[in-house]
């Protein structure tokens, strides 16, 4: 059995105050209490949010050797029951790919996220 686990990635951590790196104090532990002071103590300084951000982007550059959902250049299965699912899945993510291409041609601003194309086969950091 092959079990393919796609996953999306969201802009959410891109404004650091929704996922600071680190805080400079605990978290309040009564609801309510909270001050724009304590929260403003709280966030990281700016060298520290400078630094994850840089990380942030050093992690999320395309590599070289980048391969997309449904390449695979090495032959793992050479059997022909798993080669068969593998033909499948890339005919699948190419159908994905058209109705997400034939969508986009009529939007003002196109979402390519989750076109199979532009999606990396693997996690890579």
């Amino acid at each position: 059995m092959i079990l393919y686990l796609p996953q999306c990635l969201h802009d959410f951590g891109a404004w650091m105050p929704n996922a600071p790196s680190s805080m400079r104090q605990p978290p309040p532990c009564v609801k309510g209490t909270t001050t724009l002071q304590t929260y403003l103590d709280t966030l990281p300084e700016v060298n520290i949010t400078c630094n994850t951000l840089l990380l942030f982007w050093l992690v999320s550059q395309e590599p070289k050797d980048q391969r997309h959902l449904g390449h695979y250049p090495d032959q793992h299965f050479t059997e022909e029951c798993p080669g068969r699912s593998v033909v499948a899945f890339q005919r699948r993510l190419a159908e994905i790919s058209q109705e997400i291409r034939a969508r986009n041609k009529t939007l003002a601003l196109p979402y390519a996220y989750l076109d199979p194309p532009l999606i990396e086969n693997s996690v890579s950091i």
